[in-house]
């Protein structure tokens, strides 16, 4: 089974979409799309009446929500409708699923927590934002970390896990643990700025690993040409 990523253009270079219930690193520098990249893959699970769960660890729902604003892919209506559950570190409930920094007692908990919610809830699609402040509130114990994507990879949902990324040969963990790794580039190319999306390795997937274009639409992020790309 196929899951579509709701990025119009990119199910094309992964044989027809995300292989289902299986975990994912979407890696780039900052201002390179992934989160709208994750809120289209989020807001298109929301249309076809999948349960979705997005973690963000830095931004509140209002914040993200604020932050899709310019873009008519329907992120505004999926934050509102029952299909999609927001949780952030900021809010009563996010401190009860993540702890504080320095808790440590409190790190096996974590695992426990976020898998059991998406087991009990049926979450068909994860967006996590960001690994980075992850490492953070865990205070960087890598064993914890392992533990998490493990047991992540054995929920029954599709999940896309932001990894903040600069050079895409710099694997770390999650990118060793994912079935597969996403690229998103930004780069200055004959005095402009260039934006393109790269599968680095995709399981049982026969991937396209060219760098495609990616445009910034008024609909959200669009791969290869407007000319050629379908939704």
């Amino acid at each position: 089974m196929r899951v579509s990523s709701g990025v119009p253009g990119f199910d094309a270079i992964v044989d027809g979409g995300f292989p289902a219930d299986r975990l994912y690193v979407v890696s780039g520098p900052p201002g390179s799309g992934k989160t709208t990249f994750c809120s289209q893959f989020a807001a298109q699970g929301a249309r076809n009446g999948e349960d979705i769960l997005y973690i963000s660890m830095h931004e509140t729902k209002e914040g993200i929500r604020e932050d899709m604003s310019g873009y008519d892919f329907g992120f505004d209506r999926a934050l509102d409708s029952d299909r999609v559950t927001f949780l952030d570190s900021f809010s009563s409930d996010g401190r009860r699923f993540f702890g504080l920094p320095g808790d440590r007692r409190d790190r096996s908990g974590v695992t426990n927590r976020l898998t059991g919610f998406i087991n009990s809830r049926d979450i068909d699609r994860v967006v996590f934002d960001s690994t980075m402040l992850l490492r953070f509130l865990l205070d960087d114990d890598e064993d914890t970390m392992i533990q998490l994507l493990s047991s992540l990879k054995r929920t029954d949902a599709t999940t896309l896990l932001i990894s903040e990324m600069t050079d895409p040969s710099a694997y770390s963990e999650e990118h060793y643990l994912a079935h597969g790794v996403v690229f998103m580039h930004n780069y200055l190319e004959d005095g402009g700025m260039r934006r393109g999306v790269q599968v680095l390795k995709m399981r049982g997937t026969d991937v396209d690993t060219d760098i495609q274009d990616v445009e910034f639409t008024d609909g959200g992020l669009r791969v290869g040409s407007a000319a050629t790309v379908t939704q």
